[in-house]
Formats: structure tokens, sequence, C-alpha cells
């Protein structure tokens, strides 16, 4: 299998959101190599199981990782932890992009390495213009370690 790098590394189990957000990138002309995981636990096994998921090479990390907070199996702060606790990983910036504006969440999202914390806007326009702009600095303008 050919090896496949990943820029953008969307963690989301809501489809509804997951979809708008891969549509507001694709709307802002971010057209990197995205790949959409369901859940924590599909996160932690593609960055750091052993299972060779879309012929990706583990050692080619993303560039960037959007991840929702609330989500099954394993939910975003626990997969927030293993990335920012692993010497793999930690560099990679994680955004978090969440409908939680919970004061407990946004504090401890930080206190586990989160480089920012967006909540979700509701209206569509709005949200097209948060994604654009998260991933136009991300992206383009933050000089990564990489």
């Amino acid at each position: 299998m050919e090896n496949k790098a990943v820029d953008i590394l969307l963690i989301e189990d809501n489809m509804n959101d997951a979809e708008l957000t891969i549509r507001s990138l694709r709307k802002a002309k971010i057209n990197n190599k995205l790949i959409h995981l369901k859940n924590g636990a599909e996160a932690i096994d593609f960055l750091f199981g052993n299972r060779n998921l879309e012929g990706r090479e583990h050692k080619i990390q993303p560039k960037l990782i959007l991840l929702d907070l609330k989500m099954p199996k394993i939910d975003g702060l626990e997969v927030l932890s293993r990335i920012k606790s692993d010497p793999r990983t930690k560099a990679i910036p994680v955004v978090m992009l969440t409908s939680s504006k919970e004061h407990p969440d946004i504090e401890r999202a930080y206190m586990l390495g989160a480089n920012s914390y967006i909540v979700k806007p509701v209206e569509y326009d709005e949200f097209v213009k948060t994604v654009s702009s998260l991933s136009f600095y991300w992206l383009l303008m933050n000089q990564s370690h990489a």
C-alpha cells in the first residue's frame, strides 16, 4: 500500500458536525488530506495502534488534530491526554472543537495541553468562518515543528 500522510485528523462522533466541518474546510479552499474518525477509541488506534489504517505510516503524524470533547468509548480529554503525554505526538497542535462551554472542560483541556479550545458556533456561516480561520492559522500561518 502507498504511504499516505494525513494533514488534518478530525475526531468527531456527530456525523452532522463532521460533515459541516469538512464542508467548511473545502469551502475555505483547505484541501489538505483529512481523515475523519468517529470516536476516541478509533483515534487512539489510529495514532498509536499497530494497524496500518488506510496504508498510513505511523511515523508520519498529522499536522493538526481537531478533537471533539464528548464522545463514546474514549472521550476527547482522554485522547488529548494520550496525545500530549506521548513524545511521538505531543508537538501536534490539538484544537478542541466542541459544543461544551463548561468552565471545567475548558480548564481541564488546557491543563492537559490543548493548543486551542473553540466552542462550535451554532449558525452555519459563523461555523464555516470559524473552521476556516482556525485551519488557515494552524496549517498555513503557524510554523510547525515538522
